[in-house]
């Protein structure tokens, strides 16, 4: 998490998913809405909030490549140092410090690579790559941190040697030159004798190369969250909305899809019919001018009501008869029925039939 790409993209993953709303589905397919388990996700223990508890279950998951939720004393919590293995009837096993935990409290939440046991996660993944990157970078910032006399060379016939008195004088005044001085803004000149000169310090680590090697990595770490970090860092400079809807339909969507059937085995009976959904409102990540457009095409095409599409703007309902009603704009007419009124919608391309007078 050191690593400032790591952070943004595993962040920005997180924090989609642990903003999803949880939902029950009962065996009819509709939702239910007060079931005890929704107040379980969202209150999951005495010591975290369901926030916290989501994202850092899905940073868990995204950087160790596999996460263990477990249903213990009527809470969820997150267990570490967990050892797993299948036994004579292939069926997976788990222990905590040498404590057998029963299958039915503990899931085993994978990113799954090629093993069936174990998840892939960024930190064993790309371990060198990792160490590399967080090293190139704090290299850089060291470099250009440290900045004043550390910026300059000072150029020598010979090598320093603290038994050269004459050095050790040239360095000792120069020191005191610049200690001496009060405000560090001001320009210090100094007069060396012959043969010494400040010259502007070339570093030995050269930018372009790290800075290449970095890009390069990008690029790998894209690879396994299944996104182009190019395109989405371009679009998050660009358009902030559209970014977000390729993260949630590259990175998020199978996530939330993988939670949800690790939660309905692990709160629900197989034969139960329930089942467990995390949904995320897409038109969050849409500007509100789109999102104003949507609510009056789907208002005049009758799909639903003004006052859905006024809690959907962030407005108060009406509730009154007339902003509950379904509404068919007049201007619409079937597919395929060519008794064209004035008030139709004009065909693609600006064509009109040449019976309504246009």
């Amino acid at each position: 998490m050191k690593s400032s790409d790591v952070n943004e993209l595993v962040n920005d993953i997180s924090n989609q998913i642990a903003m999803a709303k949880p939902t029950v589905i009962g065996p009819d397919g509709e939702e239910v809405p007060n079931h005890a388990v929704l107040k379980l996700l969202k209150h999951p223990n005495e010591y975290q909030t369901g926030f916290e508890f989501s994202k850092l279950q899905v940073n868990t998951l995204l950087l160790r490549g596999e996460v263990f939720p477990a249903y213990l004393g009527n809470e969820l919590h997150l267990v570490s140092d967990v050892s797993t293995d299948l036994n004579d009837r292939l069926v997976e096993t788990y222990k905590v410090g040498g404590t057998n935990i029963p299958g039915s409290m503990i899931e085993h939440v994978k990113q799954v690579n090629t093993s069936a046991l174990q998840g892939q996660g960024l930190a064993q993944l790309g371990k060198d790559t990792l160490e590399g990157v967080m090293s190139a970078e704090k290299v850089l910032t060291d470099k250009y941190a440290k900045g004043g006399l550390l910026a300059f060379l000072l150029k020598l016939d010979s090598h320093l040697n603290p038994a050269n008195a004459t050095q050790s004088q040239l360095v000792t005044a120069i020191k005191g030159q610049l200690e001496g001085l009060d405000n560090q803004d001001t320009v210090k000149m100094l007069t060396l004798g012959k043969g010494y000169e400040i010259d502007t310090l070339r570093s030995p680590v050269e930018d372009d190369k790290i800075l290449a090697y970095l890009n390069v990595y990008k690029k790998d770490l894209g690879k396994y969250l299944g996104i182009n970090v190019d395109t989405y860092q371009h679009m998050m400079e660009n358009d902030v909305e559209k970014s977000m809807m390729y993260l949630h339909n590259k990175a998020v969507r199978p996530i939330l899809q993988n939670l949800s059937e690790h939660y309905t085995q692990l709160l629900f009976s197989k034969d139960s019919g329930y089942h467990i959904e995390w949904k995320i409102n897409i038109l969050d990540f849409v500007p509100y001018s789109v999102k104003t457009n949507i609510g009056y095409n789907i208002v005049r095409t009758g799909i639903t009501s003004p006052d859905n599409v006024a809690e959907m703007l962030g407005f108060e309902p009406q509730n009154t008869k007339e902003s509950q009603a379904i509404y068919i704009s007049n201007d619409l007419m079937n597919i395929g029925d060519k008794s064209a009124t004035d008030n139709s919608l004009p065909t693609k391309g600006g064509d009109n039939d040449e019976n309504t007078g246009n």
